[in-house]
């Protein structure tokens, strides 16, 4: 490929809608995330709340873990933390004391291995053939349009 063909490249691919690119990165990203998730039977809510309950020393209360990660349903909508809760309490993965704080139970501990470990083999998939040093740039880039955009890009 010549310098001219690479530069026609560059400026074809800036053309392009960020807006289009980032919905179907976003769509297909959590299509494979959430099939194989389900795969193993654990949603990502679920997963959510497994990391958030454990990180805690003395657990969180539904409202806490509703509180928290409200802002990452999307499409799922507004009940689901609820359910996810709901879902882990029944499944004995969760346990509530008299107060209503959350705790992670073995079961649940377990499960949160398990599923840590299929997170881990999924972003080795997900990132096949991508440097630390593009990822980053591709990071560092969305976080500048967000905030262009008058958005809060917050770190993770």
């Amino acid at each position: 490929m010549t310098k001219d063909n690479e530069q026609a490249d560059v400026g074809a691919l800036a053309a392009q809608p960020v807006g289009y690119w980032t919905w179907a990165a976003s769509q297909a990203l959590l299509r494979h995330i959430r099939g194989a998730m389900a795969r193993t039977d654990i949603s990502q809510p679920q997963w959510w709340t497994l990391n958030h309950v454990d990180a805690s020393a003395e657990g969180l209360t539904r409202a806490e873990v509703c509180a928290r990660l409200d802002a990452f349903l999307g499409e799922l909508g507004p009940d689901a933390m609820e359910h996810a809760v709901d879902s882990l309490l029944h499944r004995g993965w969760l346990t509530a004391d008299g107060a209503g704080r959350l705790t992670l139970t073995d079961a649940g501990r377990e499960a949160k291995e398990r599923t840590k470990v299929l997170v881990a083999q999924l972003r080795s998939e997900i990132h096949e053939g991508i440097t630390d040093e593009e990822y980053a740039a591709a990071l560092t880039v969305l976080q500048r349009m967000i905030r262009n955009a008058g958005g809060t890009a917050m770190p993770r």
